[in-house]
């Protein structure tokens, strides 16, 4: 299995219409696709594009909560810019406004002339409220009975599709329900029987799924959601965990395809024991939005296993923007940070020209926003410097730190590490504060020469520096706030 380095999210409903109004995949300029993979990415997520049940979106769509997220957002939205969650699916179809099930087949075949591949949606937890799924296969959602709805008629609603029969709205423990969807019943075998063939289809149209809110399926995760109707049941919990025999039954067939689990709640390791390729690693993220250096740091102390299967992000379509959430200079550093560790790297349409307006995912259009020409000359060239193979098959170690001068704590405000391939070194320092920070680094440099040269990758300086002095003293740092280096070494 090749692994996958950089993933590129696309909002495709709104992303597409700027490709013309009433424009599908087979509109999207080739070049489009040549311009990301140039930069290093080498898979792209079109988030969004499954039809969904637009049914539901007068009764779901509007409440306060919404609106005021839409106002914040889209200061001249109309109701026609209101298009759904585009995670209440009708069914693994892709939207006829964005195009055919030809034209995405094709639009893989294109990404992998470019050594591209694609991912799709797969929401394991739940279809939207009126799938046809509830005539189909009814028996596959998670069945209540009169008293619970009424003692909940928040989480539990009488379906007009299904005989009038009373299901759970999709949900997460810690929130409530999802109005506009239906709960999958995990404890039903016929249930994770049709969840494995949607699965199996879905090898057929691309070469991987991110899996939304990937714990929920999980057996005590779903009893413990779901304790008041599963006792009043009987339903049996299963003793196998649906991910394991699904992901298994996938790679039988396709054993390249890979799974992304959007995880929280510590759940991430587990995950990738059940054969998860890849997990989100949020907890990097809070943690750099906190400014939290030492816990960052202890964070990146995990298992090379680890984290070579964690997403590092700044940014997703659950995420505020980052130039927003971090200011610019700090989401730069940040940025620098997720680029230059292991793991697979997620970046959000947008990010590189700076957007710093969220954009709820009901929306169907996006304000007009100027780009920022430094974050995007920013981006340009760290993602230029990190896509050599150094980054990608070398090896990383944290580089330890010490003070520059006596009392001098300012190295704690500093990142550091290394990666090694052959006879080729790169190694990064990032102060991760907004104060101007110094420290000493010890580099042991296997080279003859008495001297070598230190070439800053990312602002293009030069520096002769002792071999000795470096493994003896250590080499001394200096950077303002929020500013990198990104060294290359010339043994």
């Amino acid at each position: 299995m090749k692994a996958v380095n950089r993933l590129y999210e696309i909002n495709t409903r709104v992303w597409i219409k700027q490709f013309g109004k009433s424009a599908r995949l087979k509109d999207v300029p080739e070049e489009f696709f040549v311009n990301l993979h140039e930069k290093g990415i080498d898979a792209i997520w079109l988030m969004g594009i499954w039809k969904t049940c637009t049914g539901l979106i007068d009764e779901c769509c509007f409440t306060d909560e919404l609106v005021s997220s839409y106002d914040k957002s889209l200061k001249d939205w109309k109701r026609e810019d209101v298009i759904g969650s585009p995670y209440a699916i009708d069914v693994y179809q892709i939207n006829p406004e964005l195009g055919s099930i030809t034209e995405l087949k094709s639009l893989r075949k294109k990404l992998h002339k470019y050594d591209m591949k694609l991912f799709l949606d797969f929401i394991p937890n739940h279809f939207g409220a009126c799938t046809r799924y509830l005539k189909s296969h009814p028996q596959i959602f998670l069945q209540a009975d009169e008293e619970i709805l009424q003692r909940d008629p928040y989480t539990f609603f009488r379906s007009p599709i299904a005989d009038r029969k009373i299901f759970a709205h999709g949900r997460d423990p810690l929130f409530p329900a999802w109005k506009d969807t239906i709960q999958i019943n995990y404890f039903s075998e016929e249930a994770r029987t049709e969840m494995t063939k949607i699965l199996l289809k879905l090898t057929d149209l691309c070469d991987g799924v991110r899996c939304d809110m990937a714990m929920l399926p999980l057996n005590n995760i779903f009893q413990n959601t779901w304790l008041g109707v599963v006792n009043k049941t009987n339903v049996v919990k299963p003793e196998e965990e649906f991910w394991e025999k699904a992901i298994k039954s996938v790679k039988a067939k396709a054993p390249d395809f890979l799974f992304i689990a959007e995880a929280y709640w510590d759940l991430e390791w587990n995950l990738q024991l059940l054969g998860f390729d890849y997990t989100y690693d949020k907890r990097l993220t809070d943690r750099l939005a906190a400014t939290d250096t030492w816990g960052v740091k202890a964070h990146l102390t995990a298992e090379d296993s680890f984290q070579k299967k964690s997403v590092r992000f700044l940014e997703n379509h659950d995420e505020p923007r980052a130039a927003t959430k971090f200011g610019k200079l700090k989401s730069l550093a940040a940025a620098t940070v997720i680029s230059t560790i292991q793991g697979l790297k997620l970046y959000y349409d947008g990010q590189f020209e700076g957007r710093q307006i969220k954009l709820p995912v009901q929306l169907g259009r996006a304000p007009e926003e100027r780009e920022s020409n430094s974050v995007k000359k920013y981006y340009d060239k760290l993602m230029q410097i990190t896509k050599d193979e150094i980054f990608i098959k070398g090896n990383w170690q944290i580089l330890d730190l010490i003070l520059a001068a006596p009392d001098n704590y300012t190295y704690e405000n500093l990142f550091t590490w290394k990666w090694t391939l052959n006879n080729k070194m790169r190694f990064v320092v990032i102060n991760f504060s907004d104060v101007t920070s110094q420290a000493r680094i010890k580099l042991e440099i296997n080279t003859n020469k008495e001297r070598i040269i230190l070439t800053d990758l990312l602002n293009n300086v030069c520096y002769h520096r002792s071999v000795e002095q470096m493994s003896s003293v250590g080499l001394f740092i200096e950077l303002k706030g929020y500013r990198s280096h990104i060294f290359a070494v010339d043994e």
